[in-house]
């Protein structure tokens, strides 16, 4: 009989892990909740000017001229919604500001946290951003994330974005080797 025990929680415990395996590869595949991943590929690029922009002239190497400070943004989806034209872009972000001395990459600054981000389909099939709302500092910001995301994008909001892709973006801009080291500013 205990051989047979044993083989039965065995059974289970290899089920289990299975349907484990299988869970976290569909939420793979799936993605943020409602994402169009051919949707996104095409308001990403405007969203993240649009963060770069709006960015210039709040960084500290912006007033260092000798370092050609700028900004590189990246957004991460957390819900995308399209209806009539209009797209509803709930995003993580990331922004950093970066420059240049002495051959190094030098980081002077940067911000991260969760947006939303109004957009509409232009005749042309490009994109238009509206407008765009990001949580207060401080107090409010947990009510203001919780009121304006789902749960699953609610959660996943305060999930830190990597600067390596936009260290990787800066280090191309301003002629860097890929090994450059990262300074302050």
């Amino acid at each position: 009989m205990g051989a047979v025990a044993g083989l039965s929680v065995r059974g289970w415990v290899t089920g289990g892990g299975a349907v484990g395996v299988l869970v976290v590869t569909g939420a793979w595949v799936m993605g943020p909740a409602g994402v169009d991943g051919r949707l996104w590929g095409e308001v990403r690029p405007v969203i993240e000017a649009r963060l770069a922009a709006d960015s210039r002239g709040s960084g500290y190497g912006e007033a260092v001229p000798e370092i050609h400070a700028r900004w590189f943004c990246r957004a991460e989806p957390l819900e995308l919604d399209e209806r009539e034209g209009r797209i509803r872009a709930g995003v993580n972000t990331l922004c950093m500001e970066y420059g240049v001395h002495d051959d190094a990459l030098v980081e002077c600054g940067g911000g991260s946290y969760p947006q939303v981000v109004r957009l509409t389909r232009e005749a042309d099939g490009g994109f238009r951003v509206d407008s765009r709302e990001e949580p207060p500092d401080g107090a409010g910001y947990g009510d203001w994330t919780q009121a304006h995301f789902g749960f699953l994008a609610e959660s996943e909001a305060d999930t830190p974005l990597s600067s390596g892709p936009l260290e990787a973006a800066a280090r191309t801009h301003f002629g860097l080797p890929a090994d450059a080291p990262v300074g302050e500013c």
